[in-house]
């Protein structure tokens, strides 16, 4: 069986790191490298950077944040957040990112996905999914959870597995937050449908939802963010008892 991994997610808004429940009510949790660096000397396997209004107000990333967290941090680490175009993802990958993360612009042009597979293989590109759980399924969502979409969940993925995406980053926005658990149901479902890597994100909030995440669905990650940020859950802490039940990990 194929190794878990852990993923801190670092969600920045004016150059730091920020959290909320629910996508809304955000607040500081430090310098986005300087915590990326804690979080690789600890035990992460990964690192996801998602700048989190740079499709709502209209931006690119800002590729200098990714010069510094390149210079800093010696693990795989995934940058989002107003990409849109293949010399977008190849500046940043230029400047050090392992992987991007398409969103808000794979709802707007599917074919974008299609191309940056090609330029840059299917091992670079992550799709994030934000969706929600409405009265008509579930939908995803874009601009940072702002709008939502015709498109549902499910059958999304699939098309986007089947246009290059090398992984799947999926958000509950209902659990996001709420340290309640993540959206098994769902990932479950989701983790059968597909043969590429899924994440799960969204709604960590002890040792144990990691444990029940991995046991009852077959996600090859879990992603979390202010239970690592304020230091609820210590990433060793956290692979130790995974270990305990049986979950590899590297």
């Amino acid at each position: 069986m194929l190794k878990k991994r852990i993923i801190p997610c670092l969600d920045v808004h004016n150059g730091r790191t920020v959290k909320g429940v629910n996508f809304v009510n955000l607040r500081d949790a430090g310098d986005p490298v300087e915590l990326g660096a804690l979080y690789a000397k600890s035990g992460a396997d990964e690192l996801v950077y998602l700048d989190i209004t740079a499709t709502h107000e209209g931006r690119k990333t800002f590729k200098h944040l990714v010069d510094r967290i390149a210079e800093h941090i010696d693990i795989p680490f995934t940058v989002g957040g107003g990409i849109s175009d293949v010399p977008s993802v190849n500046e940043l990958l230029q400047a050090g990112a392992d992987k991007v993360g398409v969103n808000s612009a794979a709802v707007r042009n599917p074919q974008l996905v299609d191309d940056l597979a090609l330029a840059f293989g299917s091992q670079c590109i992550v799709v994030a999914i934000d969706a929600r759980l409405t009265e008509n399924g579930w939908k995803v969502y874009t601009h940072g959870g702002r709008n939502e979409t015709e498109k549902e969940l499910f059958s999304w993925a699939k098309e986007m597995e089947n246009r290059g995406a090398g992984e799947i980053l999926f958000t509950s926005m209902d659990h996001d937050g709420t340290k309640n658990g993540f959206a098994i149901e769902a990932l479950s479902k989701m983790s059968k449908e597909l043969t590429i890597p899924i994440i799960a994100s969204g709604g960590a909030g002890n040792t144990e939802h990691f444990t029940e995440v991995f046991s009852k669905t077959d996600v090859s990650a879990a992603l979390a963010a202010s239970i690592f940020h304020f230091k609820e859950i210590e990433i060793p802490q956290l692979k130790e008892d995974l270990k305990k039940h049986n979950i590899p990990v590297r």
